[in-house]
């Protein structure tokens, strides 16, 4: 089995800061919420599957394996619209306890490289 390099993952807590995107960088925003009728910050089952980084983060592992997104070797995670971004934080460096699989395939691939 080959040697995987780890991807460093910046994350971006400031809105309006402006990160410069390159051409192996790839993006990933994190929602307040998705509308559904409760306060930012509060999230029923619908919202955290959308808002929990390690499951989109395995999710463009997967969708690099399937061809759908290009190979990338870094991440900038925008958690400028998250109520509370140490919880962010918390899952990108093993503060959060594993949830599934994927969540150590995460811990495994990426790091928290940066918090700008």
């Amino acid at each position: 089995m080959a040697k995987v390099d780890p991807i460093p993952v910046v994350m971006v807590t400031q809105a309006g800061q402006l990160l410069a995107l390159g051409p192996n960088t790839a993006l990933l925003r994190l929602p307040a919420n998705s509308g559904h009728g409760h306060a930012d910050g509060q999230h029923c089952v619908a919202c955290a599957a959308h808002s929990d980084v390690r499951a989109r983060l395995f999710d463009m592992l997967e969708e690099v394996k399937r061809v759908t997104r290009p190979a990338f070797t870094q991440v900038i995670v925008d958690a400028s619209a998250v109520a509370d971004p140490t919880a962010v934080v918390a899952a990108l460096t093993g503060k959060l306890p594993a949830q599934a699989l994927r969540d150590h395939t995460v811990a495994r691939l990426f790091y928290l490289a940066d918090v700008a």
